[in-house]
């Protein structure tokens, strides 16, 4: 189980830069769209609600995927070490945006870019070039950066959570401690890519809280967007042109 970026150093820092420059006008576009027509506090806006489930299906790649058995390691994956026999130095390890981790005895370890099979052998080389005996290293991924979701609007906490499971919109909310004080909670937006379009559909969260809707689920690659007062819709006459019909879709 590996990921891959093929990166380091000032391409690393540049690449994550230009990727998070990117992450904020894909969600511009996305709070504006979130926020189109439709008075405060109600229902609205050209996304459409009741979406069928076999139109607004499961994205390309699905959160059940499991990673592959030549993935290698990317910047924010958590890693779980193992080292038998020396709890002090196994634990979980985040790997940092230049593609480090910090471990005890060993400091700043290189990790991007390698397989689990790979990163165990060379922990076990620098272990036991000081410190172990032949060392017994065993590394996992935790989770993976590739498999998020990305929550926005007006939540308390936004931001980029990893999918490990299954999880559902109410669940994704919870992640980020609930909508605030403006969010609009009957207008909701979730986006999607399926079959190479970007969709996206809208659900009215305080009818999923009473029982009278169901709670749609969420999967790693999609972004939550909860309207509310403080949505600005800065594309708002870009957007209303698009071909909304049973469902959006537009590219980004």
């Amino acid at each position: 189980m590996h990921l891959e970026t093929g990166r380091g150093g000032l391409g690393l820092a540049l690449s994550a830069a230009a990727s998070a420059t990117r992450r904020r006008r894909v969600l511009a576009a996305l709070l504006a769209a979130a926020a189109l027509g439709g008075c405060a506090g109600t229902r609205g806006g050209p996304i459409p609600y009741n979406v069928s489930p076999t139109v607004f299906a499961q994205p390309d790649s699905p959160a059940s995927k499991v990673l592959e058995e030549d993935y290698r390691i990317a910047p924010l994956d958590t890693l779980h070490i193992s080292v038998f026999q020396v709890p002090d130095l196994s634990g979980d390890f985040t790997v940092d945006l230049t593609g480090d981790i910090t471990m005890p005895l060993l400091g700043n370890v290189k990790v991007v870019d390698m397989t689990t099979s790979q990163l165990n052998q060379k922990l076990a080389q620098m272990l036991g070039a000081k410190y172990l005996q032949h060392p017994d290293v065993n590394v996992g991924v935790k989770t993976s950066s590739t498999r998020v979701v990305t929550v926005d609007g007006s939540v308390r906490q936004g931001g980029v959570f990893p999918v490990t499971g299954p999880l559902t919109l109410i669940q994704v909310i919870a992640l980020a401690h609930g909508t605030d004080e403006n969010a609009n909670p009957h207008r909701v937006a979730i986006f999607r890519t399926i079959k190479g379009e970007r969709m996206a559909a809208a659900f009215d969260l305080t009818a999923i809280r009473r029982g009278q809707a169901e709670d749609p689920r969420i999967y790693a690659g999609d972004i939550v967007v909860v309207d509310g007062s403080k949505v600005k819709g800065v594309w708002q006459t870009v957007l209303s042109t698009l071909p909304f019909l049973s469902f959006i879709r537009f590219g980004l």
